[in-house]
């Protein structure tokens, strides 16, 4: 699908290691939110340009935590479709309170895959 990994389950331990800085989370959330916020309203409102800046919004907050924060490559210049999809896996982690534990049970793997 996206190079070495095949599936949303393989890649995400690999995405995981590329988001283990808090702040960088907050970060995809805030702007994850915010994205969808405007798409919803771009539907809505029959407005194609609110298309463009849910875009800009939704990915500007995540590059500002991967460059200033983690530290990292946005895991979206390598594997985009999987990232996608992998973004949205922790935001709805985020909201049910889950994605510390995903942290805490991938640690063992983390450190390895984090130098891809």
């Amino acid at each position: 699908m996206n190079g070495r990994y095949s599936t949303l389950n393989e890649f995400w331990p690999f995405y995981v290691s590329q988001h283990l800085n808090p702040v960088n989370r907050r970060l995809h959330f805030a702007g994850t939110t915010v994205g969808l916020v405007l798409l919803a309203l771009a539907a809505a409102a029959r407005v194609p340009a609110l298309l463009a800046v849910a875009l800009a919004v939704g990915y500007a907050p995540a590059w500002v935590g991967h460059f200033f924060f983690e530290k990292n490559r946005p895991a979206t210049f390598r594997y985009p479709l999987l990232s996608l999809r992998a973004d949205f896996r922790m935001y709805a982690r985020m909201w049910r309170g889950e994605m510390d534990a995903d942290i805490v049970r991938l640690k063992p793997e983390l450190s390895r895959l984090r130098a891809e």
